[in-house]
């Protein structure tokens, strides 16, 4: 049976997971799936698992992580497609009051109130970390702890052992434990692209090349938009 490995990041998962059957029945393929972060440090990025050698066939990444690995000669030139948007959400563990963060005002007064909160170490966390606390001017008077990924910044908020958690809202929604407040007000936002590309060097360039296509389809529409995503048109 041919087999196809696909190493993906948080913010395109609840799609990808929906899908993948279909796919597999489709082709009758065994798809392995491998997960890390479109950005940020430590060895668990997708850059960092492909830098120590992991074979890989396609990747499913933030845009601004494509591109870095795009600039280093890691992808099959123009097999890049865009997917879906995530836009920036918060999210509160489940029982817990939801805050107001539909404007600037009330979202900066939400996070102050907020006693911690938890953002990924990835495109997002960065962004917020590095961009919007600051121009906020709340970013010494907020307890950020920043994860690896997206999942244990909401396996924190589950534990109640953070407030609040902010990150894209593809992984807030349908989170056990959690509960998905909404998105971040438009002039705070950072509408996130994730993207699909095929490795350079893949062996099953054919097979990533289907999976790209049923997920860019208008197919995985009603599983991009259950997943709190927006809807690219190609």
């Amino acid at each position: 049976m041919a087999q196809l490995t696909v190493m993906i990041s948080g913010g395109f998962q609840g799609p990808y997971q929906q899908m993948l059957p279909q796919f597999e029945k489709m082709t009758g393929m065994k798809v392995t799936t491998l997960s890390g972060a479109s950005q940020g440090s430590g060895p668990k990025t997708i850059k960092a698992q492909l830098d120590q050698g992991v074979k890989v066939d396609l990747v499913i990444l933030s845009r601004e992580g494509l591109t870095e690995l795009m600039g280093q000669g890691k992808i099959m030139p123009g097999t890049d497609i865009d997917l879906a948007i995530a836009p920036l959400g918060a999210a509160v563990p489940t029982g817990t009051p939801k805050p107001d963060i539909a404007t600037i005002a009330a979202l900066k007064q939400s996070l102050l109130y907020a006693k911690s909160i938890a953002v990924p170490g990835s495109t997002s966390g960065i962004y917020l970390t590095n961009q919007l606390f600051p121009q906020l001017g709340i970013a010494d008077q907020i307890l950020v702890t920043v994860t690896e990924r997206g999942s244990q910044a909401t396996a924190l908020l589950a534990a109640g052992k953070v407030s609040m958690a902010v990150q894209p809202t593809s992984e807030l929604v349908n989170i056990p434990g959690i509960e998905f407040i909404g998105r971040l007000p438009k002039e705070t936002q950072l509408m996130q692209t994730f993207s699909a590309a095929i490795l350079t060097g893949s062996t099953a360039s054919e097979a990533a090349q289907q999976l790209i296509q049923l997920l860019s389809s208008s197919q995985a529409t009603q599983a991009i938009i259950h997943s709190g995503m927006d809807v690219i048109e190609h």
